[in-house]
């Protein structure tokens, strides 16, 4: 009888191993240590795409295989710095400075387009001036209604965090809108808000509180299809709450969404 209750146990334990391993890794690490090879890839496909005069001339198929290759390792490497900093936040670090939350809203936005495919994702990049940006994005149904008081205003935040977060909510409304995509920004009473909104096809109120959890998704919200993580909006909600603030979200099945970020102008007292 010994014997067969020791090869169960140990039957037992064999299975447990693998989930015990990966409890046991060092996230963080594991982590940083992707990031170096994925940004040596990346370096090496922009410089085959940017230094034709060197490597020579590209075929057509060859570079549309580079452009998509670039796009999915800078899909990556968002989701490894989304991982990294949600990890930060949870353990209490932040790296507070002034900036002005209407370039880092131009930049995160530039940086969602950049990694989804399609003609205005190839089109972007080309734009280094933010008026001929803005110009672009009215053309594709992409506006952003900044108020004068905000438009050169700093807060004093974690501008990576912030940038993440907003991030997350532009690629989201960029996955479900149909064909228009708003956002709103304004500071009122040390309080800043951000509202980014889209024509997508809604999320019923039941569903409010499942799409901000971990690995959730709501697969009949979706109008282009794609696989995901699951953790945009999970992340951008803990990071949002991390810097004392939070994300709402005001939605009916059919009628779009909307999704409101506030926070405070300031973190903490100088």
């Amino acid at each position: 009888m010994t014997q067969p209750r020791q090869q169960d146990q140990e039957e037992q334990e064999a299975a447990q191993r693998p989930d015990q391993f990966f409890r046991e890794i060092e996230i963080q690490f594991l982590i940083h240590e992707l990031k170096d090879p994925i940004a040596i890839v990346e370096t090496g496909l922009r410089t085959l795409l940017e230094k034709r005069e060197k490597f020579g001339p590209l075929l057509p198929k060859q570079e549309n295989t580079l452009k998509r290759t670039l796009r999915n390792t800078k899909k990556a490497r968002e989701m490894l710095n989304n991982l990294l900093e949600i990890g930060r936040s949870e353990s209490g670090c932040f790296v507070c400075s002034h900036f002005q939350p209407a370039k880092s809203l131009y930049q995160a936005m530039k940086d969602s387009l950049e990694i989804m495919t399609g003609p205005l994702s190839e089109a972007i990049g080309k734009y280094e001036a933010e008026k001929d940006a803005h110009e672009l994005l009215i053309r594709n149904g992409i506006h952003l209604d900044i108020a004068s008081r905000v438009s050169n205003t700093e807060i004093f935040q974690d501008e990576i965090k912030f940038r993440q977060i907003v991030g997350n909510l532009l690629k989201n409304a960029l996955h479900h809108r149909r064909e228009k995509l708003e956002v709103k920004m304004d500071i009122e009473d040390g309080i800043f808000s951000l509202t980014v909104s889209d024509d997508g096809p809604g999320v019923e109120p039941n569903h409010h509180e499942m799409i901000f959890k971990r690995y959730a998704q709501v697969k009949e919200c979706a109008i282009v299809p794609r696989k995901g993580h699951g953790l945009g909006l999970a992340g951008a909600l803990i990071l949002a709450q991390c810097l004392g603030g939070d994300i709402k979200i005001v939605s009916e099945k059919g009628q779009g969404a909307a999704f409101w970020l506030t926070l405070p102008v300031s973190m903490k007292s100088e």
